[in-house]
Protein backbone atom coordinates (compact mmCIF):
# COMPACT_ATOMS: atom_id res chain seq x y z
CA UNK A 1 0.00 0.00 0.00
CA UNK A 2 1.19 3.50 -0.87
CA UNK A 3 1.16 6.12 1.34
CA UNK A 4 -0.56 8.21 -0.67
CA UNK A 5 -3.51 5.52 -0.80
CA UNK A 6 -6.76 6.81 1.15
CA UNK A 7 -7.31 4.35 4.07
CA UNK A 8 -11.19 4.79 3.11
CA UNK A 9 -11.56 5.71 -0.44
CA UNK A 10 -15.37 6.44 -0.01
CA UNK A 11 -14.56 9.42 2.11
CA UNK A 12 -11.68 10.46 0.26
CA UNK A 13 -12.99 13.13 -1.62
CA UNK A 14 -15.02 14.88 1.36
CA UNK A 15 -12.30 14.25 3.41
CA UNK A 16 -10.17 16.05 1.11
CA UNK A 17 -12.70 19.61 0.96
CA UNK A 18 -12.65 19.14 5.13
CA UNK A 19 -8.53 19.28 4.57
CA UNK A 20 -8.59 22.27 2.61
CA UNK A 21 -10.56 23.92 4.41
CA UNK A 22 -8.63 23.74 7.52
CA UNK A 23 -5.57 24.83 5.93
CA UNK A 24 -7.56 28.41 4.89
CA UNK A 25 -8.56 29.02 8.43
CA UNK A 26 -6.31 31.26 10.63
CA UNK A 27 -6.94 29.29 13.69
CA UNK A 28 -9.10 26.47 14.83
CA UNK A 29 -10.67 25.57 18.30
CA UNK A 30 -11.23 21.74 17.92
CA UNK A 31 -13.48 20.27 19.96
CA UNK A 32 -13.81 16.57 21.18
CA UNK A 33 -15.48 14.07 23.28
CA UNK A 34 -13.74 12.45 26.50
CA UNK A 35 -13.93 8.79 26.22
CA UNK A 36 -11.27 6.98 24.13
CA UNK A 37 -12.74 7.58 21.10
CA UNK A 38 -12.91 11.10 21.48
CA UNK A 39 -9.18 11.66 23.52
CA UNK A 40 -7.74 9.68 20.33
CA UNK A 41 -9.78 11.26 17.63
CA UNK A 42 -8.44 15.00 19.56
CA UNK A 43 -5.09 13.43 19.64
CA UNK A 44 -4.66 12.33 16.23
CA UNK A 45 -6.62 15.76 14.64
CA UNK A 46 -4.59 18.33 17.01
CA UNK A 47 -1.14 16.04 15.62
CA UNK A 48 -2.15 16.83 12.27
CA UNK A 49 -3.00 20.49 12.56
CA UNK A 50 0.27 21.22 14.62
CA UNK A 51 2.35 19.52 11.72
CA UNK A 52 0.09 21.67 9.21
CA UNK A 53 1.37 24.44 11.00
CA UNK A 54 -3.07 25.16 11.69
CA UNK A 55 -3.42 27.27 14.83
CA UNK A 56 -5.60 25.71 17.23
CA UNK A 57 -7.08 25.35 20.34
CA UNK A 58 -8.26 22.20 22.21
CA UNK A 59 -11.60 21.68 24.60
CA UNK A 60 -12.86 18.67 25.22
CA UNK A 61 -16.85 18.41 26.21
CA UNK A 62 -18.84 15.72 28.12
CA UNK A 63 -21.72 16.29 25.75
CA UNK A 64 -22.11 18.46 23.04
CA UNK A 65 -25.65 20.18 23.15
CA UNK A 66 -27.33 23.50 22.78
CA UNK A 67 -25.45 25.30 26.38
CA UNK A 68 -22.06 23.75 25.17
CA UNK A 69 -22.47 24.68 21.68
CA UNK A 70 -22.88 28.24 22.37
CA UNK A 71 -20.20 28.09 24.63
CA UNK A 72 -17.83 26.88 21.64
CA UNK A 73 -19.39 29.99 19.51
CA UNK A 74 -18.48 32.45 22.51
CA UNK A 75 -15.29 31.42 22.30
CA UNK A 76 -15.27 33.40 18.38
CA UNK A 77 -13.15 30.97 16.46
CA UNK A 78 -13.94 31.60 12.88
CA UNK A 79 -13.75 27.50 11.83
CA UNK A 80 -14.52 24.54 15.21
CA UNK A 81 -13.58 21.06 14.36
CA UNK A 82 -15.86 18.96 16.26
CA UNK A 83 -14.55 15.30 16.79
CA UNK A 84 -15.90 12.45 17.90
CA UNK A 85 -19.30 14.33 18.07
CA UNK A 86 -21.47 17.02 16.12
CA UNK A 87 -23.02 15.03 13.65
CA UNK A 88 -25.75 14.36 16.19
CA UNK A 89 -26.04 18.19 17.23
CA UNK A 90 -26.09 18.93 13.48
CA UNK A 91 -29.36 20.99 13.23
CA UNK A 92 -27.78 22.89 16.32
CA UNK A 93 -24.65 23.85 14.76
CA UNK A 94 -26.49 24.42 11.63
CA UNK A 95 -28.41 27.37 13.42
CA UNK A 96 -24.75 28.91 14.95
CA UNK A 97 -23.32 28.71 11.04
CA UNK A 98 -26.20 29.98 9.80
CA UNK A 99 -25.49 33.68 11.83
CA UNK A 100 -22.16 33.51 10.38
CA UNK A 101 -20.53 32.45 14.40
CA UNK A 102 -18.51 29.69 12.70
CA UNK A 103 -17.78 27.37 9.59
CA UNK A 104 -18.07 24.14 11.88
CA UNK A 105 -16.16 21.04 10.15
CA UNK A 106 -17.32 17.79 11.62
CA UNK A 107 -15.41 14.09 11.79
CA UNK A 108 -17.52 11.82 13.55
CA UNK A 109 -19.36 8.92 13.35
CA UNK A 110 -22.92 9.10 15.57
CA UNK A 111 -25.81 9.37 13.54
CA UNK A 112 -26.39 12.80 11.78
CA UNK A 113 -29.44 14.29 12.96
CA UNK A 114 -31.76 16.43 10.44
CA UNK A 115 -29.48 19.05 8.95
CA UNK A 116 -26.53 19.42 6.30
CA UNK A 117 -23.31 21.52 6.66
CA UNK A 118 -20.63 21.12 4.03
CA UNK A 119 -17.80 20.15 5.59
CA UNK A 120 -19.22 16.82 7.24
CA UNK A 121 -17.00 13.71 7.08
CA UNK A 122 -19.15 11.38 8.71
CA UNK A 123 -19.00 6.92 7.67
CA UNK A 124 -22.69 6.78 7.53
CA UNK A 125 -23.32 9.56 4.73
CA UNK A 126 -21.10 7.09 2.46
CA UNK A 127 -23.54 3.76 3.69
CA UNK A 128 -20.06 2.71 6.19
CA UNK A 129 -21.46 1.53 9.88
CA UNK A 130 -20.18 4.16 12.40
CA UNK A 131 -20.95 2.22 15.44
CA UNK A 132 -18.39 -1.40 13.60
CA UNK A 133 -16.47 -0.13 10.80
CA UNK A 134 -15.46 3.16 11.66
CA UNK A 135 -14.70 5.00 14.97
CA UNK A 136 -14.26 8.85 15.56
CA UNK A 137 -10.86 8.08 16.14
CA UNK A 138 -10.98 6.79 11.88
CA UNK A 139 -12.95 9.82 10.76
CA UNK A 140 -10.12 11.87 12.44
CA UNK A 141 -7.51 9.91 10.85
CA UNK A 142 -8.77 9.97 7.48
CA UNK A 143 -9.08 13.88 7.66
CA UNK A 144 -5.54 13.71 9.29
CA UNK A 145 -4.60 11.43 5.83
CA UNK A 146 -6.12 13.93 3.51
CA UNK A 147 -3.96 16.64 5.26
CA UNK A 148 -0.61 15.15 5.09
CA UNK A 149 -0.41 11.16 3.91
CA UNK A 150 2.48 11.32 6.13
CA UNK A 151 0.36 11.06 8.78
CA UNK A 152 0.72 7.74 8.76
CA UNK A 153 1.91 6.80 11.85
CA UNK A 154 -1.24 8.52 13.80
CA UNK A 155 -3.34 5.85 12.44
CA UNK A 156 -2.52 3.49 15.73
CA UNK A 157 -4.15 5.94 17.69
CA UNK A 158 -7.04 5.41 15.47
CA UNK A 159 -6.88 1.80 16.53
CA UNK A 160 -6.93 2.82 20.15
CA UNK A 161 -10.08 4.59 19.68
CA UNK A 162 -11.58 1.96 17.40
CA UNK A 163 -11.22 -0.43 20.15
CA UNK A 164 -11.86 1.69 22.97
CA UNK A 165 -15.52 2.15 20.94
CA UNK A 166 -15.94 -1.44 21.39
CA UNK A 167 -15.81 -1.99 17.40
CA UNK A 168 -14.86 -5.15 15.77
CA UNK A 169 -14.33 -8.31 18.15
CA UNK A 170 -12.22 -11.70 18.08
CA UNK A 171 -12.10 -11.13 14.57
CA UNK A 172 -10.39 -8.08 14.79
CA UNK A 173 -11.47 -4.65 13.15
CA UNK A 174 -12.98 -5.11 9.88
CA UNK A 175 -14.84 -2.92 7.33
CA UNK A 176 -13.31 0.66 6.89
CA UNK A 177 -11.60 0.20 10.24
CA UNK A 178 -9.59 -2.11 7.97
CA UNK A 179 -7.75 0.22 5.85
CA UNK A 180 -6.54 2.18 8.63
CA UNK A 181 -5.09 -1.34 10.46
CA UNK A 182 -3.50 -1.27 6.51
CA UNK A 183 -2.08 1.86 7.13
CA UNK A 184 -0.74 1.20 10.69
CA UNK A 185 0.86 -1.84 9.88
CA UNK A 186 2.45 -0.37 7.13
CA UNK A 187 4.19 2.36 8.97
CA UNK A 188 5.21 -0.12 11.38
CA UNK A 189 3.41 1.34 14.28
CA UNK A 190 1.73 -1.43 15.23
CA UNK A 191 2.06 -5.09 14.89
CA UNK A 192 -1.39 -7.40 14.66
CA UNK A 193 -1.45 -11.21 15.41
CA UNK A 194 -3.98 -14.14 16.19
CA UNK A 195 -3.48 -14.10 20.24
CA UNK A 196 -5.65 -14.93 23.51
CA UNK A 197 -8.39 -12.67 23.53
CA UNK A 198 -8.23 -12.26 27.24
CA UNK A 199 -7.97 -8.28 28.64
CA UNK A 200 -4.73 -7.68 30.71
CA UNK A 201 -2.11 -9.22 28.24
CA UNK A 202 0.57 -7.04 29.02
CA UNK A 203 -0.24 -5.87 32.41
CA UNK A 204 -2.08 -8.99 34.35
CA UNK A 205 -0.04 -11.42 36.18
CA UNK A 206 -1.49 -14.93 34.89
CA UNK A 207 -3.94 -16.36 37.83
CA UNK A 208 -5.44 -12.58 37.29
CA UNK A 209 -5.67 -12.30 33.26
CA UNK A 210 -7.77 -15.86 33.86
CA UNK A 211 -9.41 -14.78 36.93
CA UNK A 212 -10.92 -11.94 35.27
CA UNK A 213 -11.84 -13.09 31.74
CA UNK A 214 -15.45 -12.24 32.18
CA UNK A 215 -16.40 -12.90 27.64
CA UNK A 216 -15.90 -16.12 28.18
CA UNK A 217 -16.74 -17.87 31.58
CA UNK A 218 -14.79 -21.49 32.20
CA UNK A 219 -16.58 -23.04 35.04
CA UNK A 220 -13.96 -22.85 37.99
CA UNK A 221 -11.18 -20.52 36.50
CA UNK A 222 -13.47 -17.39 36.13
CA UNK A 223 -14.03 -15.39 38.96
CA UNK A 224 -12.63 -17.96 40.70
CA UNK A 225 -8.54 -17.24 42.45
CA UNK A 226 -7.98 -20.10 43.60
CA UNK A 227 -9.15 -21.80 40.88
CA UNK A 228 -7.06 -20.03 38.12
CA UNK A 229 -3.94 -20.55 40.34
CA UNK A 230 -4.88 -24.34 40.57
CA UNK A 231 -5.57 -24.21 37.12
CA UNK A 232 -1.82 -22.87 35.96
CA UNK A 233 0.06 -24.83 38.53
CA UNK A 234 -1.18 -28.09 36.94
CA UNK A 235 0.59 -26.83 33.47
CA UNK A 236 3.88 -28.27 32.42
CA UNK A 237 5.23 -24.60 32.40
CA UNK A 238 7.05 -22.48 34.41
CA UNK A 239 3.91 -19.51 35.49
CA UNK A 240 6.03 -18.07 38.11
CA UNK A 241 9.29 -16.23 37.66
CA UNK A 242 12.87 -16.85 39.31
CA UNK A 243 11.91 -13.86 41.81
CA UNK A 244 8.41 -16.22 42.65
CA UNK A 245 6.16 -13.35 40.91
CA UNK A 246 3.75 -14.90 38.95
CA UNK A 247 4.64 -13.98 35.24
CA UNK A 248 2.64 -12.15 32.64
CA UNK A 249 1.40 -13.27 29.30
CA UNK A 250 3.87 -10.95 27.37
CA UNK A 251 6.68 -12.69 29.68
CA UNK A 252 5.59 -16.31 28.06
CA UNK A 253 7.27 -17.63 24.22
CA UNK A 254 5.00 -18.52 21.88
CA UNK A 255 5.74 -22.51 22.91
CA UNK A 256 4.10 -21.36 26.24
CA UNK A 257 1.70 -19.69 25.41
CA UNK A 258 0.00 -22.34 23.10
CA UNK A 259 0.46 -24.82 26.06
CA UNK A 260 -1.55 -22.35 27.90
CA UNK A 261 -4.32 -21.80 25.55
CA UNK A 262 -4.91 -25.30 24.42
CA UNK A 263 -5.21 -26.45 28.37
CA UNK A 264 -7.47 -23.40 28.34
CA UNK A 265 -9.15 -25.24 25.38
CA UNK A 266 -9.85 -28.32 26.51
CA UNK A 267 -10.91 -27.18 30.32
CA UNK A 268 -13.88 -25.21 28.46
CA UNK A 269 -14.55 -27.68 26.63
CA UNK A 270 -15.03 -30.66 29.19
CA UNK A 271 -17.10 -27.52 30.88
CA UNK A 272 -19.65 -27.64 28.57
CA UNK A 273 -18.92 -24.00 27.54
CA UNK A 274 -20.47 -24.27 23.67
CA UNK A 275 -18.52 -23.75 21.15
CA UNK A 276 -19.40 -20.95 19.73
CA UNK A 277 -18.17 -18.97 22.85
CA UNK A 278 -14.99 -21.53 22.61
CA UNK A 279 -14.09 -19.76 19.65
CA UNK A 280 -14.09 -16.30 21.21
CA UNK A 281 -10.57 -17.20 23.62
CA UNK A 282 -8.61 -16.31 20.87
CA UNK A 283 -8.31 -13.53 18.38
CA UNK A 284 -6.80 -10.72 16.54
CA UNK A 285 -4.61 -8.50 18.72
CA UNK A 286 -2.90 -5.32 18.16
CA UNK A 287 0.34 -4.45 19.84
CA UNK A 288 2.19 -0.55 19.92
CA UNK A 289 5.69 -0.95 18.58
CA UNK A 290 6.77 2.37 19.72
CA UNK A 291 5.63 1.10 23.47
CA UNK A 292 6.99 -0.79 26.13
CA UNK A 293 6.85 -3.98 26.65
CA UNK A 294 4.37 -4.79 29.63
CA UNK A 295 3.42 -1.27 30.08
CA UNK A 296 -0.58 -0.46 29.30
CA UNK A 297 0.05 1.30 26.23
CA UNK A 298 1.95 -1.60 24.71
CA UNK A 299 -1.96 -3.08 23.82
CA UNK A 300 -4.50 -1.09 22.47
CA UNK A 301 -7.26 -2.32 24.57
CA UNK A 302 -4.99 -1.64 27.87
CA UNK A 303 -4.40 1.85 26.50
CA UNK A 304 -8.14 2.51 25.82
CA UNK A 305 -9.19 1.78 28.80
CA UNK A 306 -6.14 4.00 30.58
CA UNK A 307 -7.47 6.71 28.59
CA UNK A 308 -11.21 6.44 29.50
CA UNK A 309 -9.71 7.30 33.22
CA UNK A 310 -8.48 10.62 32.01
CA UNK A 311 -11.69 12.44 31.21
CA UNK A 312 -13.86 10.68 32.52
CA UNK A 313 -12.61 12.23 35.75
CA UNK A 314 -12.29 15.77 34.70
CA UNK A 315 -8.40 15.01 33.27
CA UNK A 316 -8.70 15.58 29.66
CA UNK A 317 -5.18 17.23 29.50
CA UNK A 318 -3.50 14.04 30.79
CA UNK A 319 -4.99 11.59 28.30
CA UNK A 320 -4.09 14.05 25.49
CA UNK A 321 -0.71 14.43 26.68
CA UNK A 322 -0.52 10.60 26.96
CA UNK A 323 -1.93 10.31 23.44
CA UNK A 324 0.95 13.17 21.99
CA UNK A 325 3.76 11.44 23.39
CA UNK A 326 4.29 12.48 26.90
CA UNK A 327 5.25 10.14 29.38
CA UNK A 328 6.87 10.58 33.03
CA UNK A 329 4.14 12.61 35.15
CA UNK A 330 1.43 12.32 32.96
CA UNK A 331 1.50 8.69 32.28
CA UNK A 332 1.54 8.25 36.44
CA UNK A 333 -1.31 10.49 37.20
CA UNK A 334 -3.03 8.48 34.66
CA UNK A 335 -2.28 5.24 36.34
CA UNK A 336 -3.32 6.70 39.31
CA UNK A 337 -6.76 7.82 37.41
CA UNK A 338 -6.95 4.13 36.37
CA UNK A 339 -6.69 2.36 39.74
CA UNK A 340 -9.41 4.70 40.86
CA UNK A 341 -11.53 4.15 37.84
CA UNK A 342 -11.38 0.27 37.67
CA UNK A 343 -12.41 0.88 41.96
CA UNK A 344 -15.38 2.95 40.60
CA UNK A 345 -16.71 0.76 37.97
CA UNK A 346 -16.23 -2.55 40.61
CA UNK A 347 -18.20 -0.99 43.28
CA UNK A 348 -20.98 0.63 40.88
CA UNK A 349 -21.52 -2.91 39.17
CA UNK A 350 -21.38 -4.13 42.54
CA UNK A 351 -24.43 -1.71 43.23
CA UNK A 352 -25.76 -2.67 40.02
CA UNK A 353 -26.44 -5.97 40.92
CA UNK A 354 -27.28 -5.73 44.54
CA UNK A 355 -30.05 -3.20 43.82
CA UNK A 356 -31.23 -5.30 40.91
CA UNK A 357 -32.98 -3.45 37.46
CA UNK A 358 -36.57 -2.60 37.31
CA UNK A 359 -38.19 -4.25 33.98
CA UNK A 360 -40.58 -2.84 32.05
CA UNK A 361 -42.35 -4.34 28.59
CA UNK A 362 -38.99 -3.58 26.31
CA UNK A 363 -36.46 -2.54 27.92
CA UNK A 364 -34.66 -2.66 31.62
CA UNK A 365 -33.33 0.58 33.54
CA UNK A 366 -31.88 1.63 36.92
CA UNK A 367 -31.59 4.97 38.48
CA UNK A 368 -27.97 5.52 40.32
CA UNK A 369 -28.58 8.64 41.57
CA UNK A 370 -25.19 9.86 42.88
CA UNK A 371 -24.03 6.78 43.57
CA UNK A 372 -22.17 6.05 39.95
CA UNK A 373 -20.62 8.72 38.32
CA UNK A 374 -22.82 10.02 35.51
CA UNK A 375 -19.66 10.18 32.87
CA UNK A 376 -18.88 6.14 33.52
CA UNK A 377 -22.54 5.25 34.35
CA UNK A 378 -22.46 3.98 30.51
CA UNK A 379 -19.75 1.62 31.18
CA UNK A 380 -21.58 -0.06 34.13
CA UNK A 381 -24.36 -0.26 32.26
CA UNK A 382 -22.53 -2.22 29.40
CA UNK A 383 -20.58 -4.23 32.12
CA UNK A 384 -24.38 -5.33 33.97
CA UNK A 385 -25.84 -6.30 30.45
CA UNK A 386 -22.82 -8.49 29.86
CA UNK A 387 -23.36 -10.19 33.09
CA UNK A 388 -25.51 -12.58 34.02
CA UNK A 389 -27.69 -11.02 36.71
CA UNK A 390 -28.96 -8.44 33.52
CA UNK A 391 -31.71 -9.65 30.81
CA UNK A 392 -29.50 -9.59 27.30
CA UNK A 393 -32.95 -9.96 25.60
CA UNK A 394 -33.66 -6.47 26.57
CA UNK A 395 -31.77 -2.76 25.96
CA UNK A 396 -30.74 -1.31 29.59
CA UNK A 397 -30.82 2.26 30.04
CA UNK A 398 -29.22 4.22 33.20
CA UNK A 399 -29.57 7.24 34.85
CA UNK A 400 -26.98 8.96 37.00
CA UNK A 401 -27.18 12.61 38.56
CA UNK A 402 -25.02 15.26 36.08
CA UNK A 403 -25.94 18.51 38.08
CA UNK A 404 -29.24 19.97 40.42
CA UNK A 405 -30.94 20.22 37.34
CA UNK A 406 -30.13 17.74 35.02
CA UNK A 407 -29.94 13.69 34.80
CA UNK A 408 -27.57 11.64 32.29
CA UNK A 409 -28.81 9.00 30.30
CA UNK A 410 -27.10 6.21 29.14
CA UNK A 411 -28.39 3.02 27.25
CA UNK A 412 -26.70 0.12 26.06
CA UNK A 413 -28.41 -3.23 23.81
CA UNK A 414 -26.67 -6.09 21.73
CA UNK A 415 -25.85 -6.66 18.34
CA UNK A 416 -28.66 -9.01 18.24
CA UNK A 417 -31.36 -6.85 19.41
CA UNK A 418 -30.04 -4.36 16.49
CA UNK A 419 -30.31 -6.71 13.63
CA UNK A 420 -33.90 -7.36 15.07
CA UNK A 421 -34.59 -3.29 14.77
CA UNK A 422 -33.41 -1.75 17.48
CA UNK A 423 -31.79 1.50 17.16
CA UNK A 424 -30.85 3.25 21.04
CA UNK A 425 -29.71 6.36 18.62
CA UNK A 426 -33.32 7.38 17.85
CA UNK A 427 -34.26 5.91 21.25
CA UNK A 428 -32.34 8.63 23.01
CA UNK A 429 -32.84 11.03 21.21
CA UNK A 430 -36.61 10.97 20.72
CA UNK A 431 -37.87 10.20 23.96
CA UNK A 432 -35.35 12.61 25.59
CA UNK A 433 -36.73 15.80 23.59
CA UNK A 434 -40.42 14.48 24.64
CA UNK A 435 -39.02 15.74 28.28
CA UNK A 436 -37.29 18.65 27.15
CA UNK A 437 -33.77 17.03 26.76
CA UNK A 438 -31.19 15.80 23.96
CA UNK A 439 -29.62 13.02 22.75
CA UNK A 440 -28.07 10.01 20.36
CA UNK A 441 -25.77 8.15 19.77
CA UNK A 442 -25.27 4.45 18.00
CA UNK A 443 -28.11 2.13 17.83
CA UNK A 444 -26.05 -0.10 19.83
CA UNK A 445 -25.55 2.24 22.43
CA UNK A 446 -26.39 5.84 22.82
CA UNK A 447 -26.99 8.70 25.53
CA UNK A 448 -28.87 11.96 26.81
CA UNK A 449 -28.85 14.32 28.85
CA UNK A 450 -33.06 14.85 30.57
CA UNK A 451 -34.26 17.65 33.20
CA UNK A 452 -34.27 16.29 36.89
CA UNK A 453 -37.55 14.35 38.02
CA UNK A 454 -38.33 13.57 34.56
CA UNK A 455 -36.84 9.45 34.73
CA UNK A 456 -40.35 8.06 34.94
CA UNK A 457 -41.53 10.07 31.88
CA UNK A 458 -38.73 9.01 29.60
CA UNK A 459 -38.45 5.52 30.55
CA UNK A 460 -42.51 5.49 29.59
CA UNK A 461 -41.62 7.15 26.13
CA UNK A 462 -37.95 4.69 25.74
CA UNK A 463 -40.18 1.69 26.19
CA UNK A 464 -42.77 2.30 23.56
CA UNK A 465 -40.45 3.61 21.36
CA UNK A 466 -38.33 -0.08 21.90
CA UNK A 467 -41.37 -1.70 21.59
CA UNK A 468 -41.83 0.06 18.20
CA UNK A 469 -38.44 -0.71 16.49
CA UNK A 470 -38.78 -4.29 17.64
CA UNK A 471 -42.32 -5.15 16.61
CA UNK A 472 -43.77 -5.93 20.08
CA UNK A 473 -46.78 -3.81 20.12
Amino acid sequence: MSAADPPVPLLAERAAACAERLRSADSVLLASHIDADGLTSGAIASSALERAGIDHETVFEKQLDEESIAGIASREFDTVLFTDFGSGQLDVIADHEAAGEFTPIIADHHQPADAETEYHLNPLLFGIDGASELSGAGASYVLAHALDADNRDLAALAIVGAVGDMQGGTEGLTGANEGIVDHAVAAGVVETRTDIALYGRQTRPLPKLLEYASDVRIPGISNDEAGAIAFLSELDIDVKADDGDWRRWVDLDDAERRTLVSALLQRAVSSGVPASRIEELVGTSYTLTAEEPGTELRDVSEFSTLLNATARYERADVGLAVCLGERGAPLERARTLLRNHRRNLSEGLQWVKSEGVIEEDHLQWFDAGSRIRETIVGIVAGMAIGSPAVDRSKPIVAFAEKDADHVKVSSRGSHRLVRQGLDLSAVMREASRSVGGDGGGHDVAAGATIPSGSQREFVAAANAIVGEQLGDE
